[in-house]
């Protein structure tokens, strides 16, 4: 499966916890006029859960966490920061807070909404990688609507690395 259409389908490695959390961070972001794209690859390699951009151009990266256990697992987080303006962790209720970094905004979320308790720090991203990140945003959010439209993409965009 694509990048790009996993925006459209799960692709089978996110729980169902994480799947709802997922759609109520979208949902949120989508509210505060933010276009989003999930499991989005980053130049590093790196899959973020979910990018934001907002109509501004500044880009959210939000790395969700469906478990004590997936947050403990998992040590990646630092990584996303030079790709974003704003990173945060996005919980359900279920997670205990104290244990995030406060490093990071934090998002509650649920399959229904989402809600910001706490802001990260902004950290402006350099032009020149404001622009590369946008452009492969662009790409990927082009790619996924192709594939969405054409189950036979991946032959017509083989050029594209995401797909």
């Amino acid at each position: 499966m694509t990048m790009a259409a996993t925006a459209l389908r799960p692709d089978g490695r996110q729980s169902p916890s994480a799947l709802a959390i997922q759609r109520g961070v979208r949902r949120l972001f989508a509210a505060h006029d933010c276009v989003t794209l999930c499991e989005f690859t980053l130049r590093s390699g790196r899959r973020a859960d979910v990018i934001a951009l907002s109509r501004d151009g500044s880009v959210s990266i939000v790395e969700i966490k469906s478990s004590v256990r997936d947050f403990r697992a998992d040590r990646k987080w630092p990584d996303y920061r030079e790709f974003c303006d704003r990173l945060y962790f996005a919980v359900d209720a279920a997670t205990p807070l104290d244990i995030l970094p406060i490093e990071a905004g934090l998002i509650l979320a649920d399959g229904f909404g989402a809600e910001i308790l706490r802001e990260p720090p902004h950290h402006p991203l350099a032009p020149a990688r404001r622009k590369a990140l946008t452009l492969r945003f662009a790409r990927a959010a082009a790619a996924g609507l192709h594939a969405a439209h054409d189950p036979d993409a991946r032959a017509y965009l083989g050029g594209f690395s995401e797909i």
